[in-house]
C-alpha cells in the first residue's frame, strides 16, 4: 500500500525537500578524492620551508656557545599533508589514473541544486525527488540481496519439481520447501530477529483444483494427499534483507489439463514481454487476457474455454513487503498507471474452467502486520505479547501458524482475534473457484531497467512431461547481465 506523506511535513521557502536528496545522493567530496595532490611537496611545509628547520645550530664547533642574540629557529610542529588514494599526480600530468584510482571508483563532479527561493517554482519536483530515492535504493547490496534469493529460490524449486509427484503428502512438500530455503539463505528463523534476516518471503501456497491462492498446511488440520487428477499450484517466496523474490509454478499429471497450463504460461509469458519501463498496464493486462484467452481444454468430453480469473491480479512488491499498491490485472482495464524504472513487480496470471471469479473460502492462510495501525487500544495482555513476537520475527512479512508454533508460540489464538479485530494484523483466508473447476497459476518477478532487462535465473523448470513444452519465463529481470548455471 501507498503512505501519504503528513500533511505538517512541509518546508520553508529556505530548506527545500531536494536539498536533503541531493546531498544523499552526491555528499560533498574531499579535496583527496579527486586524484589531484594539493599542497607543498613532501618533506617541505606547505610555506616551502624544508622539515629540517630544527637543525640549525647543530653544526657549530664544540665549545663555541651560540650567539644568545640568536634564537634557535623552532621546528614546525604542521603535519603532513596526506598522500592522495592512488598516490599524487605529477605536474604536469602523467600518472594514469589506472594508477591513481586502482578500484576505478572516480569522483562525482560537483552537482548544484537548481537556484530558487520559493517552493513553487521548484524545478527538482517531488516526482523527481521519489525517482531518485528509488535509483539511490537500487546500490550494490540490492542486487547482491535479489541475486541471492532468486539463486535460492531456483535450487529449492528444482528439487521440489523432483518430489511433486502423486502421494506427497502437502505438510512434506511445505516442510521441504521451507527447510531448503532457510538452509539455503543460512538462517533458521529460530532466534529473535533472524527470520528478518532472510528466509521465507511468505508461507508456501500449496493450492489444488478450483482453490487458485493462498492455502497452506495447518497445525493439526487433515492431511491432504497429492493425486494423480490434482492441478497442484506451488507458490512461495524467498527474501534476503527484505528483498522479496516470488515465483509460481503448476504441476499436473494427467495430460487432460495440458492447455490448461499451456494458456496460463502463455500469458505469464506474454507479460513478461510487455512489461518494462513507462509500460502502460492497461495494455500489459489486454494481452495477457487475449493470449490466455485463445485456449479452450476438453474435459469430460466437454470442451471449455479458459477464462482469465477477474478479481485477483499481480503486484509490486516492497521491501519486506509482498503486496504494494500497484496491481497488474489479467484482464482488459481503465487505468492510468505506469511502470516506472526500479518497479519490482510479480507478474502471475490465472487461468480457470470455472466462472474465474473468486472469492474467500473457510479457513487461514496466513496473517500479515498492517504497519500503519495504532496499538493505543490494545488492553489485552496476550495480545500485546503476540504482537511483540510478531514486530520481533516477522515485521511485516506475512507468516502461518506454523511459523508461530516453530517460534514455540502457545496459546495464541485469543490474542491473534484481538488484534485481528483491532486491525492491527491482517488474517487472509484461501482463494477459490466454483466447486469442480481447474484454476492454473505461473508466476515470475521481473523489473525494469533503461535500456534492457535481464534474468536472474536462467534455468527451465521442466516438472514432468505433462507441464507444456514452452520454455519456462525467467525468474526475474533485473537490470545488469548475470549469468547463473543451471543446476
Amino acid at each position: 500500500m501507498g503512505s501519504k506523506t503528513p500533511d505538517d511535513h512541509q518546508r520553508d521557502q529556505n530548506e527545500s525537500s531536494a536539498n536533503s536528496a541531493i546531498a544523499a545522493i552526491a555528499p560533498p567530496k574531499p579535496a583527496a578524492a579527486s586524484g589531484l595532490f594539493h599542497g607543498a611537496p613532501e618533506g617541505q611545509d606547505e610555506d616551502g620551508d624544508d622539515d629540517d628547520d630544527g637543525k640549525i645550530g647543530a653544526d657549530l664547533k664544540p665549545g663555541v656557545q651560540p650567539n644568545d642574540s640568536k634564537k634557535k629557529k623552532r621546528k614546525s610542529n604542521k603535519k603532513k599533508k596526506k598522500k592522495a588514494q592512488g598516490g599524487p599526480q605529477t605536474s604536469p600530468p602523467r600518472v594514469p589514473l589506472c594508477n591513481l584510482f586502482p578500484d576505478e571508483r572516480y569522483p562525482d563532479g560537483e552537482i548544484v541544486e537548481y537556484a530558487t527561493l520559493n517552493n513553487n517554482l521548484q524545478r527538482t519536483t517531488a516526482e523527481e525527488l521519489r525517482h531518485l530515492s528509488v535509483l539511490d535504493n537500487m546500490d550494490d547490496s540490492f542486487l547482491h540481496d535479489y541475486r541471492k534469493a532468486a539463486e535460492v529460490h531456483r535450487q529449492v524449486r528444482s528439487y521440489v519439481q523432483t518430489i511433486a509427484k502423486p502421494g506427497v503428502s502437502m505438510s512434506q512438500l511445505a516442510q521441504e520447501i521451507e527447510d531448503g530455503v532457510r538452509a539455503l539463505t543460512g538462517h533458521q528463523g529460530l532466534e529473535t530477529g533472524d527470520a528478518l534476516q532472510a528466509g521465507m518471503g511468505f508461507p508456501t501456497g500449496l493450492c489444488l483444483n478450483n482453490v487458485a491462492a493462498h492455502w497452506t498446511p495447518n497445525p493439526g488440520a487433515k492431511e491432504v494427499i497429492l493425486q494423480y487428477d490434482d492441478v497442484l499450484k506451488v507458490d512461495f517466496g524467498v527474501h534476503v534483507s527484505g528483498r522479496i523474490v516470488d515465483s509460481a509454478f503448476t504441476v499436473a499429471f494427467n495430460p487432460v489439463y495440458d492447455n490448461l497450463l499451456a494458456a496460463v504460461k502463455a500469458a505469464t509469458n506474454t507479460g513478461l514481454k510487455e512489461a518494462g519501463i513507462d509500460a502502460r498496464i492497461d495494455h500489459i493486462s489486454a494481452s495477457i487476457q487475449e493470449v490466455m484467452e485463445s485456449y479452450e481444454v476438453s474435459l469430460s468430453g466437454k470442451t471449455i474455454p479458459i477464462k482469465a480469473v477477474r478479481n485477483i491480479t499481480g503486484h509490486n512488491i516492497l521491501r519486506y513487503k509482498i503486496h504494494g499498491s500497484k496491481q497488474v490485472p489479467f484482464v482488459a482495464t481503465n487505468t492510468t498507471q505506469r511502470m516506472e524504472e526500479g518497479d519490482i513487480f510479480a507478474i502471475e496470471t490465472f487461468g480457470s474452467t470455472g466462472k474465474a471469479y473468486i472469492r474467500d473460502d473457510v479457513g487461514i492462510y496466513g496473517y500479515g502486520r498492517n504497519e500503519h495501525a495504532h496499538t493505543t487500544n490494545l488492553h489485552h495482555a496476550s495480545a500485546k505479547s503476540l504482537l511483540k513476537t510478531i514486530d520481533d520475527n516477522f515485521g511485516t512479512l506475512v507468516f502461518s501458524r506454523r511459523y508461530l508454533e516453530r517460534l514455540g508460540v502457545k496459546n495464541y489464538h485469543l490474542g491473534m482475534r484481538t488484534l485481528v479485530s483491532n486491525g492491527i494484523v491482517e488474517a487472509y483466508a484461501p482463494l477459490v473457484d466454483v466447486p469442480g473447476s481447474y484454476v492454473a497459476q505461473f508466476e515470475h518477478v521481473s523489473m525494469g531497467s533503461v535500456g534492457y532487462s535481464l534474468g536472474l535465473v536462467l534455468d527451465e523448470d521442466t516438472v514432468k512431461r505433462r507441464l507444456c513444452p514452452l520454455p519456462f519465463p525467467l525468474l526475474a529481470l533485473m537490470c545488469v547481465l548475470i549469468q547463473s548455471q543451471p543446476g
